[in-house]
């Protein structure tokens, strides 16, 4: 059965991937699964991934749902382990220098 976050985590994770990641979240969409995406928006997660809707230049969107590349989760603390390894691949795949993690 999927995990399940509390709506505090879920809006905690989704404000700050919308406010502080835009742009990480675009290269997540564009490397799996929108790679004409103009922009993106995180929408909700559990313990079997991310959901995302893509923005295509000529307005049309797109939902898109990618697996946590380190298989199913629990903790909250988790969430940034598996959106840091989504980017770092999404970086590898579209042939961009990933920037440092703190």
């Amino acid at each position: 059965m999927t995990h399940a976050f509390d709506a505090d985590a879920i809006s905690g994770v989704l404000g700050h991937m919308n406010d502080d990641h835009r742009a990480d979240n675009l290269l997540i969409v564009r490397a799996f699964g929108e790679p004409d995406a103009a922009a993106a928006t995180m929408t909700f997660f559990d313990g079997d991934g991310g959901d995302w809707q893509a923005i295509r230049a000529d307005g049309g969107t797109r939902e898109l749902r990618v697996a946590w590349p380190g298989g199913p989760i629990t903790e909250r603390r988790e969430v940034r382990r598996e959106i840091v390894a989504l980017y770092d691949a999404a970086c590898e795949r579209l042939g961009v220098e990933p920037r440092p993690h703190d």
